[in-house]
């Protein structure tokens, strides 16, 4: 295909740029320093007043049976006969095989799912997902409620954070898909108006452990 003359010039320019360094004009514009400050009154609580906005229901638990108690109230309450959860350090921990409403189905019948999670970032009242996780990438999106358990060490303070932990974590070799979820699922894109649930679970809970 013939290129014309003045076309052949600009593109001509365009390489010539590409092939030479140019020193970035304001490097500290790159991530490098943090934006925010870090607030005083520690991550749970920075952490539990951001999700709380996001319409997310936020529980602190001082151990692993209070986290069992407050769990099967809140099943109880909600006349739950079918929660899911596939990972077994959670099954264990917290002895969740002895609640009679623990996977009597699996994911596509259960009212509500349990995991993990990679960590929390308070700023944002962020949850954050990974494919890694032994709940893989379907569970904490498939049911109409996601139940988080996390401990007070998985906190970071912002994204910046959460994504060196898990170059740390992985060393590398970052699972196939990472996730954000902030509270439930919602979106206005019909006729602008919010509707919560459309894309994922319409109730997230997160049990905060102190460890």
């Amino acid at each position: 295909m013939k290129i014309s003359p003045a076309k052949e010039n600009i593109l001509k320019k365009v390489r010539n740029a590409l092939s030479q360094s140019v020193q970035l004009p304001f490097p500290n514009a790159e991530g490098n320093s943090a934006v925010f400050i870090k607030e005083h009154d520690g991550l749970e609580m920075k952490f539990a007043e951001e999700f709380a906005k996001l319409q997310g229901k936020f529980i602190f638990c001082t151990s692993k049976n209070e986290v069992a108690d407050n769990l099967l109230a809140l099943v109880t309450s909600k006349e739950w006969d079918d929660v899911y959860c596939q990972t077994p350090s959670l099954m264990q921990q917290l002895q969740l095989k002895q609640f009679p409403f623990m996977n009597k189905g699996d994911m596509h019948t259960a009212q509500a799912a349990i995991t993990d999670c990679e960590c929390l970032v308070a700023r944002t009242g962020t949850i954050v997902l990974s494919a890694a996780q032994p709940s893989g990438r379907a569970l904490p999106v498939y049911t109409p409620v996601h139940i988080v358990i996390a401990y007070t060490h998985q906190l970071v303070f912002d994204l910046k954070d959460a994504i060196a932990r898990l170059k740390d974590k992985y060393q590398g070799e970052l699972p196939s898909a990472i996730s954000f979820a902030s509270g439930p699922s919602r979106t206005a894109d019909i006729e602008k108006t919010l509707v919560v649930g459309i894309h994922g679970p319409k109730e997230v809970y997160v049990f905060l452990i102190d460890q």
